[in-house]
Order: structure tokens, then sequence, then C-alpha cells
């Protein structure tokens, strides 16, 4: 019989907070991290608004505090402080008889550190500090997080474009589930670059306003940067342990529509599929989901193809749902870190977020978000989604305990 699968810590740096207390802060006072770009040296500075962390570098080291000398790119700081969180909250011995393993996704990786060598390449006659790119690899990170957490039995890298993160937990989960390791570190980390500026900004996805999810008025995303991972754990260790138990990674799925490179399927195929499966290896039924914590990430496509995809999978009403982007900006591979963190949370405190900026329902669908946080209701099963470019997409169920 497969290992039921636990939640025993969390770790989560944003816009909104540098850690749970931080972001649980942000969320009731419902206070958006979105605002002017202040770390990045860009065109667009007073242009675009980014959900970005306000500390430089330098601060961000102090914080991670590695304990280990070596060039370190924004993304990997973020993983660590993250990381660190989430290990201390779970209370790990690594000295224990348990088979650990890290699991981090990121689609930027080492990219910020990348950029400055360019530009000192550039300006300097062709010649530029390698130190600066050596970072620039996805698996970078990871590697860093992996040393200065000490794990060492099972690493890996996962980019899925912006279901990495949901695609980590869910591997995560399998391997535990299957009795291949008893305990794992999953989630993700992005960090805000020029490249994916410049980049959504040549897709013209990107809001010049707060963004809109799921309203008729929606006009693109905000970008955002931050890490979220989860400490996993078969139900017999964390017993064992005499673990504080958060919740249960009850089921997920994940599927690929392959429409288009960059945009959902009208009639979210993708997303019906990977929420179909996940509500499948859950054992649960639509109506027993109280809460959707959505992709949401206000774009015109996104947000029509989830929306379709929800009225599809949930024929007798969609429960209540938000985007929490429009807390925390899309992070991109981070994001289904970010928001199975904040299921989490959302789960110890029973509560539901509100989708902060919604004005006028969507024509196209017959249902609309939560407009107010709500705390008046039991909670027993949230479904996270998460969607990726190239049709990657990811479903997390997680159920009380």
């Amino acid at each position: 019989m497969p290992q039921r699968v636990v939640v025993t810590g969390i770790g989560i740096i944003s816009a909104i907070g540098f850690d749970t207390k931080g972001v649980i802060d942000s969320l009731l006072a419902q206070r958006p991290g979105i605002g002017r770009l202040s770390h990045i040296d860009s065109m667009y500075r007073d242009e675009i608004p980014v959900a970005e962390i306000a500390a430089t570098n330098d601060e961000l080291l102090q914080l991670a505090n590695p304990g280990i000398s070596g060039n370190y790119s924004r993304t990997s700081l973020l993983g660590i402080i993250a990381a660190k969180q989430a290990i201390a909250d779970a209370h790990i011995e690594l000295s224990a008889p348990c088979r650990t393993g890290l699991i981090s996704a990121t689609t930027v990786g080492g990219m910020d550190r990348t950029e400055i060598f360019y530009k000192g390449y550039l300006a300097n006659n062709k010649k530029g500090r390698l130190r600066n790119v050596v970072t620039h690899d996805c698996g970078d990170s990871t590697e860093k997080i992996a040393d200065c957490t000490r794990i060492k039995d099972f690493i890996t890298t996962i980019n899925t474009a912006c279901s990495s993160s949901a695609n980590a937990i869910l591997l995560g989960a399998r391997l535990i589930g299957q009795g291949k390791l008893d305990r794992v570190l999953a989630g993700g980390v992005d960090a805000l670059t020029l490249f994916t500026l410049n980049g959504f900004n040549s897709l013209m996805i990107l809001d010049r306003n707060a963004c809109m999810p799921f309203d008729e008025n929606r006009n693109g995303l905000n970008l955002g940067e931050g890490s979220g991972f989860l400490v996993l754990e078969s139900e017999e260790t964390a017993i064992r342990e005499n673990k504080k138990i958060y919740g249960l990674v009850k089921g997920g799925g994940n599927a690929c529509d392959a429409y288009h490179q960059t945009a959902s399927s009208p009639e979210g195929q993708g997303a019906f599929l990977s929420m179909q499966l996940a509500l499948a290896a859950a054992g649960l039924a639509p109506e027993e989901i109280s809460y959707i914590n959505a992709h949401g990430t206000g774009t015109k496509n996104n947000d029509l193809s989830e929306g379709v995809a929800l009225e599809r999978i949930f024929p007798s009403g969609v429960p209540p749902f938000s985007s929490t982007k429009s807390f925390t900006g899309h992070t991109l591979g981070a994001a289904g870190g970010i928001e199975a963190v904040l299921s989490i949370l959302a789960l110890q405190h029973q509560w539901i977020y509100p989708n902060l900026n919604f004005v006028t329902p969507m024509n196209e669908l017959g249902f609309a978000p939560v407009t107010t946080f709500i705390t008046d209701r039991p909670i027993r099963n949230i479904m996270s989604n998460s969607f990726g470019f190239g049709g990657n997409n990811s479903t997390l169920i997680f159920s009380r305990y």
C-alpha cells in the first residue's frame, strides 16, 4: 500500500513577506507586494509594476547566511532562505536514519548574474568575469540549496515553466509514496531579471497597472519573485518522529495539451485534464473541494481558459476560488511552491484569500472569484493550479489531516 504523504514544514519569501509571519500579516491586511521596480536597472522601471522583494543581493546574502563561500545568484539566495525556513519548521535532524531528497524548481536560474557578466563584457572590450556566469544553469541553485541544507540522498531540478514547483512537489510525493524516499524538501524559486521582464513584455502580456485576475477588463500579469518550499514526509516517518502535521498531499495531476508554445487552449483541455487527474488520485468528488487557489495570471487567454476548465470540472458549481498572484505577482517557476505554502496556511487557519482588484465579472463565465477574506466556513480540501508555457499543466490537492 502506498505511503501517505504529509506536510511537516513550510518556508516562504516573497514580495509580501520575508517569512511565514510576514506573509500572513500582508494577507490579513490585504496588502499586495506589487509596486515599482527598484533593484534592476531597466528602462521600464517606472512603467511596468512588479512584485519585487525589497532587499538587495547583499541583504539577501546576510539573511541566507549560507555558511559556504561561493558565487550566489539572487535565485540561489531566495531558495536558500525559504528552504532553511522549511527545514527549521519541520525540525529535521539530518543525522536521523531517513532517506532525504531535494527537488527544486526554477526557470530563471542564475540569469541575474549572467546579465551582470554581459554588461561588463560589452563595456570592457569584451572582457568579463566568468564567476558571474558559472551560476547560470538552473541546477546551480539546487546544488547551492543542497549544500546549505546538507541534503545528499537525492537531488534534482525541474523546469516545466510556470508549473515547475507544482511538479517538484508532485515528484516528491510520488517518491515518498512509492517508498523511494522518507522525506523530501520540494518547491521552487525564481528571481526577477531583465530577461524575463523584457521577454514577457515582448509577448505583450504585462499589465501596466496592478493585475486583475478573472476580471473582464484584465490586461495582463505582474511578474514577481520569491521562493516557496514544503517538507514532505511519509506519514510513518512523521508519526515516528512526533512531527507537527500541516496536512496531506492528497493527490495531484499533470497533463500537457501541447496546444501552443505560450497560449492555453480555448477549451482549457490541459487544465481540465490536470484537475481531473488530481481529483482521481485524491479519491475526491468535485463537490468535496472547499477552495481553489487558481493559476489566475490576469492575462486574457489564461483566465478564460482556466475559467472554462473550471466550469467543465465543476458542473454543479465552481467552489470558492481566487488568484493569490494579485498579492505576490506571477513568480514563474516558484509560483507552485509559493501557492502551495499559501494553500497549507489556508488549511491551517481555515480561511480563503480574496482575489484583489476584481471589479467586473467576465462575460464568458457565469461565476466570479472571492473578493473578501473568508473565515467562516470549513476548509477541508484545497486545489492549487499551476499552468505553464507549452501546455504543461499541474494540479495539487492538499487536505486537512
